[in-house]
């Protein structure tokens, strides 16, 4: 930008301003009187139509929480926002866009002012999800009195802790020392669900939802304090991140931008993928002396070895369905909930089927058949979603008691032996997962059902059932063992390893003829 008519560029605020003003003048027309009237008045409809049910909500929170719940819901609560701050550092938190990045980051522009935009977008994106969790938090606790203030106090306590966890997040994007900050700040509040769950801080817990006003008060005013330093120590040090960590994040969100524009979820996880091993260095092994098939699918474990965090986040959330039992979750929701969190587990040991998949050429040439090194490929997942599947079905047997519902009826003599169900739900998941793996990107060609809800696009409907049909098919038998009685305990456990290895043996004959699932 050079010339007569160009901008003076310097390191101060005016200098950003003038610099986007240029861009404005040059880019599309400024939003005129017509945009922000349909703006505002599409906010006041989005007001009124939610209004009603946050109201009716919100005066269902008065009175007081049972108290054999309220550990499960504070772990529950916990979870969340550490997993906001997980989000948070994975995304950057603080990026710019794309013609941004490129041509103003490393300009003489003052950086702090040039990322003041991304600051005030985290900003409300932290404000939202802290009065999430001040909700979320109020409905565990309970109100027993006082259901304004408490209401009042709860969201500022949501706020504080979203906004001060925000902050930590752009700080530990500028330091390494504020990054160790924030992982002991996530690693704490898993510690927290930990030991909520384990009924250690009933009595706290008891006391912390019946405290008198003034504490509430002083406890937010602690909150706000806290997170007021970090914001503005947050502030301060926009200025000190490095170019490379801003240029990264900003591609990381292109990719997903881009993604979602095209309505193409299995991109994302490539994604993910690709940035996790690029800057990455890693020693060369040799290749086992096993059969072709299983030498060929020894990469999919070896990269799985490769990432103990993630081992040790799946063995973690095989407390979930305990949590949930806990928590009063509907026994029909948490007896969905065990197979769609195994899927998952199975779909972490399928990227060298994904592979084969996307690139035929390279399958063909290590002279593996297709059959083979599918069958090869089926060992991983299978191994894994047995293995969560157990443990997350012998939690609530061993923490609840049961699922809820079980006690009573058809299900009841199956409280301790849920786990049973796990290693011969395996295969069927697999199944599922390689099956979800191995699909084609969405088709936006395919046609649009109109329903009384509204249209329906069946290309990404098609797309997201692609595995789960395979999955919920091979676990049928599974997913009635709380309707079948004690007598029958035995026929639905064979049923269920039949019908399981059918599917995994079905899916790969027939995926061995074809290039995608």
């Amino acid at each position: 930008m050079t010339g007569p008519h160009s901008p003076r560029t310097s390191g101060s605020e005016t200098g950003v301003r003038s610099v986007r003003a240029y861009l404005r003048s040059r880019g599309r027309a400024p939003a005129s009187l017509a945009d922000r009237y349909v703006t505002v008045f599409g906010l006041a409809m989005l007001v009124a139509v939610a209004g009603q049910p946050i109201s009716t909500m919100v005066g269902g929170l008065a009175g007081s929480a049972e108290p054999g719940r309220m550990g499960a819901g504070v772990a529950l609560v916990a979870l969340a926002m550490a997993g906001f701050l997980t989000a948070a550092m994975a995304v950057g938190p603080v990026l710019l866009p794309a013609p941004d990045a490129n041509w103003l980051l490393l300009s003489p522009l003052d950086r702090r002012h040039l990322l003041g935009r991304t600051a005030r977008a985290l900003t409300a994106v932290a404000v939202v999800a802290g009065l999430l969790l001040g909700l979320c938090a109020l409905a565990v606790l309970g109100a027993p009195d006082q259901l304004v203030w408490r209401l009042l106090a709860a969201l500022a306590l949501g706020v504080s802790a979203a906004v001060g966890g925000t902050a930590l997040a752009v700080l530990g994007q500028a330091s390494l020392s504020w990054q160790v900050w924030l992982t002991a700040a996530i690693a704490a509040l898993v510690v927290l669900a930990v030991v909520a769950m384990s009924g250690q801080l009933r009595s706290a817990l008891a006391i912390a939802a019946g405290a008198p006003l003034t504490a509430v008060a002083a406890a937010v005013a602690g909150g706000a304090v806290l997170s007021g330093l970090l914001a503005g120590r947050a502030w301060a040090a926009l200025g000190r991140i490095p170019a490379r960590t801003l240029v990264s994040a900003s591609t990381r969100a292109g990719h997903v931008a881009n993604a979602t524009v095209t309505l193409d979820p299995g991109a994302l996880t490539w994604i993910a993928e690709d940035n996790h091993w690029r800057a990455r260095k890693l020693g060369s092994r040799r290749w086992p002396s096993w059969p072709a098939p299983l030498a060929l699918a020894w990469q999919d474990w070896l990269r799985l070895a490769r990432r103990p965090r993630r081992l040790a986040t799946m063995t973690a959330a095989a407390a979930l369905p305990a949590v949930l039992a806990q928590a009063g979750v509907t026994s029909v929701a948490l007896w969905a909930a065990v197979p769609a969190g195994a899927l998952a587990v199975a779909c972490t040991g399928v990227t060298g089927a994904r592979r084969d998949s996307d690139n035929p050429v390279m399958a063909r040439l290590i002279g593996v058949g297709r059959r083979p090194a599918l069958a090869a490929r089926a060992v991983l997942p299978t191994l894994l979603s047995a293995a969560w599947t157990t443990l997350a079905l012998a939690g609530p047997a061993l923490i609840a008691g049961g699922f809820p519902g079980a006690e009573t009826g058809a299900g009841g003599a199956w409280s301790g032996a849920w786990w049973l169900l796990g290693p011969l739900m395996a295969p069927a998941l697999a199944a599922g997962a390689l099956r979800m793996a191995r699909r084609s990107p969405v088709d936006h060609s395919m046609p649009v059902i109109d329903t009384p809800a509204g249209s329906i696009p069946t290309g990404p409907l098609i797309w997201a059932v692609t595995g789960a049909d395979l999955a919920v098919l091979g676990c049928l038998p599974a997913l009635s063992a709380p309707l079948v009685p004690a007598h029958g305990r035995g026929a639905l456990l064979a049923a269920q390893g039949v019908v399981s290895v059918l599917v995994l043996a079905g899916y790969v004959l027939r995926a061995g003829t074809r290039r995608a699932g």
